[in-house]
């Protein structure tokens, strides 16, 4: 009987130990995948910085023979082709976007990829974004929260003939919240007011909006969904 007991202990021991030690490897391994995830981040933002650089080395350098066309054009009084060379000019400027520097890492990747997806499908973007760190959330977490906050907006503003989306990352009442918003031409909640997923019908926002709920609800945070002035808004409230 006693050296069932000591066995029995012996065994408990050790299942305590094995226990410990893969949640320590299994914390260990989702760090390791961050980590991953953060280099890869910084790695793909130095290629995108290094693209905006040599599009605006370009454009410096085009820039004199540039103002001579449109100087000769003016000298000859032939205001139409300088009015017509402006616009192609800056409409080539207009292509060159500013590369947002937020002081997170994966937060600019995220932020630079998927408005410059926006703004190549014709989809006007304006932006307002404040430094937060969201240090409670982990990485995958939160590039899951905001990639599906603007893959949803993004989807539904091809279906739009005006479409426009905002994007805000700010401070509100203790809470860091992203706020994304994309114009509609109808209700999105009186066709599916419980934003259900239906692969037939994107642009009714069901894709992600779970996971926006799971990953928002997990941090003890808010998640919202309302239409105001013709904009589908969805938001997501982390505690600070």
């Amino acid at each position: 009987m006693r050296k069932y007991k000591n066995i029995k202990k012996k065994y408990e021991e050790l299942d305590e130990k094995y226990v410990a030690l893969f949640g320590e490897k299994s914390e260990l391994a989702y760090e390791l995948e961050a980590f991953k995830a953060s280099a890869e981040n910084i790695r793909e933002q130095d290629i995108e910085l290094q693209k905006l650089h040599e599009s605006v080395r370009n454009l410096k350098h085009d820039m004199k023979n540039h103002l001579m066309v449109i100087a000769h054009y003016l000298n000859e009084e032939n205001y139409d082709k300088a009015k017509a060379y402006t616009s192609e000019i800056l409409g080539k400027l207009n292509a060159v976007h500013s590369y947002i520097e937020t002081g997170n890492s994966l937060l600019n990747h995220i932020v630079n990829e998927k408005l410059e997806l926006a703004r190549s499908k014709g989809i006007p973007v304006k932006a307002e974004i404040e430094n937060l760190p969201f240090e409670k959330m982990g990485s995958l977490d939160f590039s899951a929260l905001l990639t599906n906050l603007l893959d949803n907006a993004i989807e539904a503003s091809e279906k739009e003939t005006t479409p426009e989306l905002s994007l805000k990352i700010v401070k509100r009442r203790g809470y860091q919240a992203i706020i994304v918003q994309n114009r509609i031409s109808s209700s999105v909640l009186e066709r599916n007011p419980f934003l259900k997923s239906r692969k037939q019908d994107v642009k009714n926002h069901g894709m992600g909006i779970s996971q926006i709920k799971k990953i928002t609800e997990k941090y003890h945070g808010l998640s919202d969904f309302y239409e105001e002035d013709g904009f589908f808004c969805a938001c997501s409230f982390i505690p600070e």
